[in-house]
């Protein structure tokens, strides 16, 4: 199949993160497999989604065989949902329309799966001194929380590629760094009381809001003194408050409220550092004034996610090679996270290159160009003869 058809293909799996990948991903797989690539699966604990690993191995010589080393070629399965947006055409069925196919996942990121996919019989027909690997994951779209344990495995295995490049969508361009995402789950527990007898509750949403808003606090105080990096669109940490859910009735205090929070912070930040802000104002000020409303209050904060901020140095040999390839010399940095600064956590140099343009992702009429598509194609095909001996 052609990239477009792959891309037909992959958009009508449904993908979005609350369900299941497998339907895709084994699809995949028996491609690889029909072609003699042994790919393995890394699922979740529930087995309903997996990643995906597969290895072209080098067939030059005496390195013929060999699964040490080489690149890796990226990418994440899921999408947003599609909930209450106005699509002009069905966003699971491809659909061109001026040089545009439109479509969930079609920008981010299964357009850069689908010309992957579809040069696989280029690159086996390739010779090569070092393998081609391919690494397709999960559950991207809410944290990064499904790559983990495939990289995990991959040291298990013990296979250390020496690149990666995660096919986001740049235009084409090189992205040499990215800010770090932490998602945290919070629960506050009061006591329920009929609202006519405020003093026998302790409102969980008040405190909840109190905690809120200082989270806002700390995400100004970054905003307004740094530190900064001039090179992103938003050139500090950032933190925020995107969900919240309480309450049972209108003549009744809370004893719950649920909310999410994250921050992105700037490579070189300690996430720990800015967690343990908020974690500080619940211990010392928060929590002593609901536990002298009731003493059995508390606030419970856990992780859902995160991936580490991504900053390649110009000198790893990915990055030159990359540059090489695109002709881009230009130092770009983004504020969205991607699983490239896990693979970089475990030793591996990661640039983000990818076709289509982000400002489209996560959109009704999500689209990605054909004419990105093609360049796609050609830096791949220019990526698999870098392989070769020379």
């Amino acid at each position: 199949m052609n990239t477009r058809q792959w891309l037909e293909k992959l958009v009508a799996f449904d993908t979005t993160s609350r369900n299941s990948n497998l339907e895709l991903i084994t699809t995949v797989r028996d491609s690889l497999q029909a072609q003699g690539i042994t790919p393995w699966f890394a699922h979740n604990k529930e087995r309903t989604k997996a990643n995906l690993f597969a290895t072209l191995p080098a067939t030059q010589g005496s390195e013929a065989g060999n699964t040490q080393g080489g690149i890796v070629l990226s990418g994440h399965t899921d999408v947003v949902p599609v909930d209450g947006q106005n699509w002009d055409s069905d966003p699971f069925k491809l659909t061109e329309r001026d040089g545009l196919l439109y479509g969930r996942g079609s920008c981010d990121m299964k357009g850069y799966i689908a010309a992957s996919l579809a040069l696989v019989p280029e690159f086996l027909a390739m010779p090569r001194a070092k393998p081609l690997h391919l690494a397709f994951s999960y559950d991207e779209e809410i944290g990064c929380a499904g790559a983990p344990s495939m990289l995990a495995e991959l040291q298990e295995r013990g296979i250390r590629p020496e690149g990666c490049v995660v096919g986001e969508p740049t235009n084409m361009q090189v992205v040499v760094a990215h800010k770090g995402i932490n998602v945290f789950s919070c629960s506050v527990h009061g006591k329920s009381a009929h609202s006519s007898l405020t003093p026998q509750g302790c409102n969980a949403i008040e405190y909840a809001a109190r905690l809120i808003c200082a989270i806002r606090d700390f995400a100004d105080a970054y905003k307004a003194n740094g530190p900064y990096d001039a090179l992103y669109d938003v050139p500090f940490s950032t933190m925020t408050t995107n969900q919240i859910r309480g309450g049972i009735a209108i003549n009744t205090i809370p004893n719950l409220c649920e909310f999410t929070y994250e921050f992105r912070n700037l490579p070189g930040m300690s996430p720990d550092k800015i967690q343990e802000q908020i974690t500080h104002y619940v211990r010392d000020h928060l929590l002593p004034k609901m536990q002298a409303e009731y003493p059995e209050a508390k606030i419970d904060i856990g992780v859902i996610a995160g991936s580490p901020a991504l900053e390649t140095a110009e000198q790893e040999a990915i990055t030159s090679l990359v540059r090489a390839l695109t002709q881009d010399n230009e130092k770009r940095k983004v504020a969205y996270a991607t699983e490239a600064g896990l693979f970089q956590r475990i030793g591996i140099p990661t640039i983000v290159c990818g076709p289509g343009d982000i400002i489209q992702a996560h959109k009704p009429n999500e689209f990605v160009a054909i004419a990105q598509l093609e360049r796609c194609e050609d830096f791949l095909r220019k990526l698999g003869r870098s392989l070769q001996a020379t």
